[in-house]
C-alpha cells in the first residue's frame, strides 16, 4: 500500500492563504486581473514558501525564517504621512524627484510631481489596474512562489513612462517608506517604460521603523528601449527587524545601456532577487551589488543575467562586508542563449568576514549555449589583511581606523560604479555612517 505524502502547511502559508481570501475582493481590478491573481496564488499555494530544498533558495530558507503573515498595512492616516515626509533621507539636497510610496500606497499629495519633464508620466498603479491594463505578471521569475505572491496580492505602486529621447535631467527618487509601529506587510508593483534613445536615472529607498517586524514584497519591472540608458540605485534600508523580498525584472533593447547599482544596509531578513535580459544586439548591462551586515542580518542577492541577441555585454560584481552572526548570500548565473554570439560577460563575487561566526554563501554559474563567446566568474572570501592593518597601524592609524579604511576601500569599487557624482557621494556617507556605528 502506498501512503500518499502531504506537505504540512506553515502558520505563514496559511496566513497568506487567509489573507488572499479576505482581500481578493476589494484588490484594484476587473476580471482579467483577478483571473491574473488567482492564478498566482493558487501557483503559491502549489509550490509553498521556498526553503533549503528549493535550488534557487538553498541558502535562505523562507520557511523557516517566515513565521507569519502579517495583516495587509491599512492606509496611512495624517501622523504616518507626518513621518513619510522625512523619508529618503541619505539623498536629501541632492535636487532628485521625490515620489513617495506610503505603507504600500503611492501618495501623490507627497510627492513631487510638478513641472515633470515633457514625456514624462507618473501614475499610480492602482489607476491602471482599475482600468484592468495587465501590469500584474512577472514572466522573468518563472514559477517563483514569492514573486507570484506579489501578483496576487500588489494594490498599489508608481508606473512611469518616459517618451523616446527623452534625456530626463533630475533624477526619479522612488521612496518606499512603513511608517505603522504594528506589524502588517506591503505588496507593491511599479514599472518603469523608457523610450528608445530616453536617458534616466532612478533612485529608490527602503526604510522603516526599527521596532516593527514589517514584512515588505516589492516588484519593480523595467523595459530600456532600444539605444536608452537607465541608471538604477537602490538603498534597502529596512528596520532592524523587518523582512525584505525584492524582484526586480530588467529587459533591454538593442544598442541599450542598463547599469544597476543594489546596497543592503537594513533588514533582518534581505532577498534582492534580479532578473536581467539582455533581449538586443549590442546591449550592455553592468550590475554592482553590496552588502554590509551585521547582528543576525541574513542578506539574499541572487542575480540571473539572460544574453539573448548577439554582442551584448555585462559586468556582475558583487561586494559583502559580513560582521557578527550575519550571513551576506550571493548567487549568480549568466545564461548565454544560442543566438548570442560574441557575448561578453564577467561575474565576480567577494565577501570580507570581519568575525569568526560571520558567513558567506557565494554561488556564481554559467551557462553557455553558444560558441564565440567570452565568459567568466570566480569569487573569493577572507577576513582582513593583517599585514595591510599592520602597515597602517605602523604609521600611527589606530586598529579601529585602519579597519576602516580597508573596509572603505574593499566596498569602494562598487560604489565607484554609480555614475553621478553626488549619488556617489551620498552612499559613501551612508557607509561610513556604518562603519561608524560598527565602531
Amino acid at each position: 500500500m502506498n501512503a500518499e505524502v502531504r506537505s504540512v502547511k506553515t502558520a505563514a502559508e496559511i496566513g497568506f492563504a487567509d489573507l488572499f481570501a479576505a482581500a481578493r475582493e476589494s484588490l484594484p481590478g476587473g476580471d482579467k486581473i483577478e483571473a491574473v491573481r488567482r492564478d498566482a496564488f493558487d501557483r503559491f499555494a502549489a509550490q509553498g514558501l521556498p526553503h533549503s530544498r528549493t535550488e534557487a533558495w538553498r541558502y535562505t530558507d523562507l520557511r523557516r525564517l517566515l513565521r507569519d503573515a502579517k495583516p495587509l498595512a491599512p492606509r496611512s492616516d495624517a501622523a504616518a504621512r507626518s513621518v513619510a515626509r522625512e523619508a529618503g533621507a541619505v539623498f536629501a539636497g541632492l535636487g532628485l524627484r521625490r515620489l513617495l510610496i506610503v505603507d504600500g500606497a503611492f501618495a501623490p499629495e507627497l510627492s513631487d510631481l510638478a513641472g515633470l519633464e515633457p514625456g514624462v508620466v507618473v501614475r499610480a498603479t492602482v489607476e491602471a489596474l482599475g482600468a484592468d491594463e495587465m501590469v500584474l505578471p512577472l514572466d522573468m521569475a518563472g514559477g517563483d512562489p514569492v514573486a507570484a505572491l506579489n501578483t496576487a496580492l500588489a494594490a498599489d505602486g508608481v508606473m512611469i513612462t518616459v517618451a523616446p529621447g527623452v534625456v530626463v535631467e533630475r533624477p526619479i527618487h522612488l521612496v518606499f517608506v512603513t511608517t505603522g509601529g504594528t506589524p502588517a506587510a506591503t505588496f507593491t508593483r511599479s514599472r518603469l517604460e523608457l523610450g528608445s534613445g530616453a536617458v534616466l536615472t532612478l533612485v529608490e529607498t527602503h526604510e522603516g521603523p526599527d521596532q516593527s517586524d514589517y514584512q515588505v514584497n516589492v516588484a519593480l519591472q523595467v523595459d530600456v528601449g532600444d539605444r536608452a540608458r537607465l541608471d538604477h540605485v537602490k538603498i534597502t534600508g529596512e528596520g532592524a527587524a523587518a523582512l525584505h523580498i525584492s524582484t526586480l525584472e530588467a529587459s533591454t533593447g538593442a544598442g541599450a545601456s542598463y547599469r544597476d547599482f543594489g546596497f543592503t544596509i537594513g533588514g533582518a531578513v534581505v532577498r534582492n532577487q534580479l532578473f536581467v535580459k539582455l533581449a538586443g544586439e549590442g546591449a550592455i548591462a553592468d550590475v554592482y551589488q553590496g552588502s554590509l551586515l551585521a547582528g543576525r542580518q541574513h542578506a539574499d542577492t541572487t542575480l540571473v543575467v539572460d544574453h539573448v541577441a548577439a554582442g551584448s555585454q555585462s559586468r556582475e560584481v558583487f561586494k559583502a562586508v559580513v560582521d557578527d552572526e550575519a550571513r551576506a548570500v550571493f548567487q549568480g548565473r549568466i545564461t548565454v542563449q544560442p543566438g548570442a554570439q560574441q557575448t561578453d560577460a564577467r561575474m565576480m563575487a567577494r565577501a570580507l568576514l570581519l568575525s569568526d561566526e560571520a558567513v558567506a554563501n557565494c554561488k556564481p554559474e554559467l551557462e553557455i549555449f553558444a560558441d564565440d563567446v567570452q565568459c567568466g566568474h570566480g569569487t573569493t572570501t577572507g577576513a582582513l589583511d593583517d599585514q595591510l592593518k599592520f602597515y597602517l597601524m605602523a604609521r600611527g592609524i589606530p586598529e579601529k581606523e585602519a579597519e576602516a579604511l580597508l573596509i572603505q576601500a574593499f566596498v569602494g569599487e562598487v560604489i565607484d560604479a554609480v555614475a553621478r557624482d553626488d549619488l556617489r557621494e551620498a552612499l559613501t556617507q551612508v557607509m561610513l555612517n556604518w562603519l561608524k556605528e560598527r565602531d
